[in-house]
């Protein structure tokens, strides 16, 4: 039996962002999941927001680092620094009692890498680690009544993967779990610039355009690239290097440019939504006419992609509330109930 002084933890591991949510207190951090470290001696330097600062912008001695790609750890022992870090700044680094931690993972993850953030957990120094499936945090943190004998939707869009899943029951029923989401966006976006103007731009450039003037709702006829915009023209001063002279230069960049360059990414997205729906009992998909698809996750905010996805899967899609919190909530009410949702959760 755990002391009542053991702090209780879920962190929302994810790949743009981490958010931590303490028993009792609700989310207490919420940092890029950034980390850099020294290139010499691999000593961590920053981590979240001060780390964040540093991408792209670094000495030849410091490298600022995703230690997180598509959803999984990519950077075993950073991610363990991170941890680290998280749980020093939540639970106090001179800490008597040692944590209990949730921490979640993408459905399609392999039993290494669920093996890998476990280990990670203990070794940043968790006292026991559990995992919750992240469609299933998701569903807890949107409010939907999971444990019922009917079906919903949640489909969570983050920075490194979406995952879409049918629940009933209080169990995952069909799953896709696709290693597509915000930072593939980001990419497409960076892509056109580069092949349209010749414009190299960073990360961070290309993440400001999308949250910017990013619109996901463009009138596909037939192939791909026939886009017509939907939707006001806005337009940005996008700045970069030029490919040819090396030198720095400026453009300005439209809302239906990003359209044009984001919309595969998008149809890749739709296309995992599409294969849960196919693969869900008829009884279920019924229920998921009535009730609709819930959308959780940072990207889901991307202006115009609940209507994109109702437009062409013929289901209404509603963004849930505060879908950015959605993960970390769940994982945190799943801490605080372990016993009513023991047989969707592993510990070590």
């Amino acid at each position: 039996m755990f002391s009542k002084f053991t702090k209780r933890i879920g962190i929302d591991l994810g790949t743009a962002n981490s958010l931590v949510w303490l028993a009792g207190q609700g989310v207490v951090l919420n940092e890029p999941t950034v980390v850099a470290v020294t290139v010499d001696d691999n000593r961590v330097v920053a981590v979240g927001n001060e780390a964040k600062e540093m991408l792209g912008r670094t000495p030849g001695n410091i490298v600022a680092t995703r230690p997180m790609r598509d959803g999984v750890i990519a950077d075993y022992r950073i991610t363990e620094a991170m941890l680290a870090y998280f749980l020093d700044r939540v639970a106090g680094r001179h800490r008597i009692f040692k944590p209990e931690v949730m921490i979640c993972v993408p459905t399609g993850v392999t039993q290494v890498e669920r093996r890998a953030v476990l280990d990670a957990t203990l070794s940043a120094g968790a006292r026991v680690a559990y995992l919750i499936e992240e469609p299933l945090a998701a569903a807890i943190g949107a409010k939907i009544p999971i444990a019922q004998a009917s079906g919903h939707m949640i489909v969570d869009i983050g920075g490194g993967s979406t995952e879409a899943a049918i629940i009933s029951l209080g169990g995952v029923v069909a799953h896709k779990s696709a290693r597509v989401a915000g930072d593939k966006i980001d990419e497409a976006i960076a892509g056109y610039v580069k092949k349209k103007y010749n414009l190299i731009i960073g990360e961070r450039m290309a993440e400001t355009i999308k949250i910017t003037i990013g619109n996901a709702l463009g009138e596909n006829k037939g192939p791909v690239s026939s886009i017509k915009y939907q939707g006001e023209e806005k337009k940005m001063e996008v700045r970069g290097r030029d490919t040819v002279t090396g030198m720095p230069r400026m453009i300005e960049l439209t809302s239906s440019e990003v359209t044009q360059a984001i919309t595969p990414v998008l149809h890749q997205i739709i296309a995992t939504i599409k294969g849960v729906l196919e693969d869900t009992p008829p009884e279920l998909a019924a229920d998921i006419i009535d009730k609709g698809i819930i959308m959780a996750g940072g990207t889901s905010l991307l202006v115009g992609l609940d209507r994109l996805i109702t437009q062409i899967i013929g289901v209404v899609a509603h963004v849930a509330e505060d879908p950015l919190l959605c993960v970390v909530r769940g994982t945190g009410v799943a801490l605080e109930n372990i016993e009513l949702y023991k047989k969707s959760i592993s510990r070590k």
